[in-house]
């Protein structure tokens, strides 16, 4: 089974760049405290990377 990673928005898109806001809506994530699980691979690490001050890992599972 494939780990996955539960990730919360935690910030606003409101007054960020296009990029910004077009990596929350690829991650499934559109309104603040909206939680998604994810498939943890490497692309998704590199779009939490690109605006870890908008999301969290809350959780990591197996």
């Amino acid at each position: 089974m494939a780990k996955t990673i539960v990730v919360k928005q935690i910030g606003s898109p409101i007054r960020r760049p296009a990029d910004q806001r077009a990596t929350l809506v690829g991650l499934g994530l559109n309104k603040m405290h909206k939680t998604r699980v994810l498939e943890d691979t490497p692309s998704v690490r590199g779009m939490i990377r690109k605006i870890p001050h908008l999301v969290e890992v809350v959780e990591e599972r197996d």
